[in-house]
C-alpha cells in the first residue's frame, strides 16, 4: 500500500523527453509534483523532431498553433516551421522551464514491472540499472518505431540504404539514382528537396495515391514578429483559427450532420482541383488520383509535390515492387529500376507506442497479452492491468492534422485531476475497471460506422480488423470526454 507521505511527495518517472514528457515535467512541477525523473534514450530532447532530420521536414500544423498554450513563440520565422526550429524550440522550453535537471540522457528503458505490494513500478535501464516510481508515464510518441518494409532481397541491396527518421547525411546524393519508397506526407516533403540535385535521378515507388491539399507556407517579417511581441493575441488569434479549422475538418470526416457532409464534399472537390490545375499530362494526373474517399487515410498538407513530380529528373513508378536486388528495385512487371540510393518512406508502426519494452503489469499481465486481440485503453490513457500507469497519446488519442501538443496537454490536465484524487485518499491506485474500458471502446465502435475511414482503404488510423485506433468522433466531444474524470470509473477504495 502506498504510504500517506509517498501520496504527498510522490516520485515519478517519464519515458521520453520529447514533446509530451517536456510538458508534462513542466506541469507536474506546477502540480506541486517535484519528485520527477525523465529517462530519455538518447542525447538530447526534442523526440521526433531530434529523430527526423530528412531533408525538407517541416510541420503541416500552424507554427502559432504548434506551440504550448504556456510559451508562445512570437520568433517563428514561417507559417508552417521547419523541423530543426521545431527543436530549437523544445530545447528553449526544456532551459527555461529547467526540465533538463530531472532528465537522465542516454538511458534505454527496457523493462517496466508493477509491484503489487508497495503499489510502485521498478523500471530498468539498458545498463540494468533500476528506479522505484509511484507513477509512471510513458511519453515515447506515437511514431518512434520505423517501419521496413517486408520487402524480399531487401539487405542485398549494394547502395546506400535507410528509413527516412535514419537519414544518412553521411552520403553524397549529388548525381545520384535514388529510389523512394512511399508517397505520404514525408516523401512529400522529401522529394521536393531530392530533385534540386543536380544531375540527380528520382525514382518514387507509389503504392497507393494520396490526397493532397495545398496550403502555402509564407515567411513572416519581421514587422509581423514584432506585432507577436507586442500584441501576444495576434498568437492566439492564429492558435484559435487553426484549432477551428482543423476541429471543422476532423468533423467532416466522423459527423453525419448534414453540413458537415457539405464540407467533406467542398474539400473532396477542392482536392480533385488543385490535382487537375497541377498536373497536366493526362497519365502522371491518372496515377495520382486517389481511388478512396478524402480523408480515410491521413490527408497530405504539401504545395510542391505536385511540381516536383513532373520535373523530368523524377519517374512515379505505380507497378508494385517484387524484390530488392544488389542495382535497383525488381517491380512485378519484370523492369529493374537501376539505383544507388534507396530511401524508404515507409511511416512508422502506430502501434507500438511503449513498445519494444517489456511491459508487466498486475499478476504478470504483460501489455502484449492485455493488446492480444484490441489496442485498447480507457480514455486513451489507463489499462486495468496496470495501474498508476498513464499512457500518453494511446489508442484513440484524436491524432491526425490536429496539433498533437494540444491534445497532449489536455490529457497532461486529466492525468493531474485523478493524480490529485490519488494524493487525497479518494482512490487507493490509479486504475480503470474492466468494465469502464469495454464501455469506452463499445462506443468508440459504434461511432466508427459513422466516419470516412470505414469506407474501404488501408490506413494506421485502423487496426487490423478495421477498428478505430483514431478518435472516431468530433474535436469538441473528446475535448468534454478529457474534462472531469468520473471517478466511478476508477477502482475506488
Amino acid at each position: 500500500m502506498t504510504s500517506t507521505s509517498s501520496r504527498q511527495d510522490p516520485s515519478v518517472v517519464i519515458i521520453g523527453a520529447g514533446m509530451t514528457g517536456i510538458q508534462l515535467v513542466i506541469k507536474l512541477k506546477q502540480a506541486g509534483i517535484k519528485n520527477i525523473i525523465v529517462l530519455e534514450k538518447t542525447h538530447d530532447v526534442g523526440g521526433t523532431w531530434r529523430e527526423n532530420t530528412y531533408p525538407g521536414i517541416c510541420c503541416d500544423v500552424p507554427s502559432h498553433a504548434y506551440t504550448y498554450s504556456f510559451e508562445p513563440n512570437p520568433e517563428w520565422s514561417s507559417f508552417f516551421p521547419s523541423g530543426s526550429e521545431i527543436h530549437a524550440y523544445f530545447k528553449k522550453v526544456t532551459k527555461k522551464y529547467e526540465v533538463e535537471k530531472h532528465i537522465r540522457f542516454n538511458q534505454l528503458v527496457t523493462r517496466c514491472v508493477y509491484d503489487e505490494e508497495s503499489n510502485t513500478w521498478a523500471i530498468s535501464n539498458a545498463d540494468g540499472e533500476v528506479l522505484q516510481a509511484d507513477l509512471l508515464f510513458s511519453a515515447t510518441g506515437i511514431l518512434h518505431q520505423p517501419v521496413i518494409p517486408d520487402i524480399s532481397g531487401l539487405d542485398s541491396f549494394a547502395g546506400a540504404k535507410f528509413h527516412s527518421s535514419q537519414w544518412d547525411h553521411d552520403t553524397d546524393l549529388i548525381g545520384k539514382r535514388i529510389g523512394v519508397i512511399g508517397t505520404g506526407s514525408t516523401a512529400t516533403q522529401i522529394i521536393p528537396e531530392l530533385v534540386k540535385l543536380a544531375g540527380s535521378k528520382i525514382s518514387v515507388f507509389q503504392r497507393t495515391a494520396q490526397w493532397i491539399v495545398k496550403m502555402d507556407n509564407r515567411d513572416f517579417s519581421d514587422k509581423e514578429k514584432q506585432q507577436f511581441r507586442d500584441q501576444p493575441k495576434r498568437m492566439e488569434r492564429i492558435r484559435t483559427w487553426s484549432a477551428r479549422f482543423w476541429a471543422q475538418g476532423t468533423a467532416a470526416l466522423v459527423s453525419d450532420r448534414w453540413f458537415d457532409r457539405l464540407t467533406h464534399k467542398l474539400v473532396s472537390w477542392n482536392g480533385l482541383r488543385y490535382l487537375n490545375k497541377s498536373i497536366k499530362d493526362p497519365e502522371l494526373r491518372a496515377k495520382l488520383t486517389p481511388d478512396y474517399t478524402f480523408g480515410c487515410k491521413r490527408v497530405v498538407i504539401n504545395p510542391l509535390f505536385y511540381d516536383a513530380i513532373q520535373q523530368a529528373n523524377v519517374d512515379l513508378i505505380t507497378e508494385n515492387i517484387d524484390r530488392i536486388e544488389p542495382d535497383g528495385i525488381v517491380t512485378k512487371d519484370g523492369v529493374l529500376h537501376p539505383l544507388d540510393i534507396l530511401v524508404m518512406a515507409t511511416g512508422f508502426d502506430a502501434t507500438a507506442f511503449m513498445r519494444p519494452m517489456e511491459f508487466i503489469g498486475k499478476s504478470g499481465v504483460t501489455i502484449e497479452q492485455a493488446w492480444a486481440k484490441k489496442f485498447n485503453a480507457y480514455r486513451s490513457m489507463f489499462l486495468p492491468d496496470f495501474p498508476n500507469f498513464f499512457l500518453m497519446l494511446g489508442p484513440n488519442s484524436p491524432i491526425g492534422n490536429q496539433s498533437i501538443i494540444e491534445i497532449s496537454e489536455i490529457q497532461t490536465e486529466y492525468a493531474i485531476k485523478l493524480i490529485d484524487q490519488w494524493r487525497a485518499g479518494k482512490l487507493q491506485t490509479i486504475a480503470a475497471k474492466p468494465e469502464a474500458m469495454q464501455a469506452w471502446a463499445s462506443m468508440l465502435k459504434e461511432r466508427m460506422g459513422h466516419t470516412v475511414w470505414t469506407s474501404g482503404c488501408q490506413s494506421w488510423y485502423l487496426d487490423s480488423e478495421g477498428d478505430a485506433l483514431a478518435w472516431p468522433d468530433k474535436w469538441s466531444k473528446w475535448v468534454a470526454a478529457m474534462q472531469t474524470p468520473d471517478l466511478s470509473d476508477f477502482v475506488q477504495n
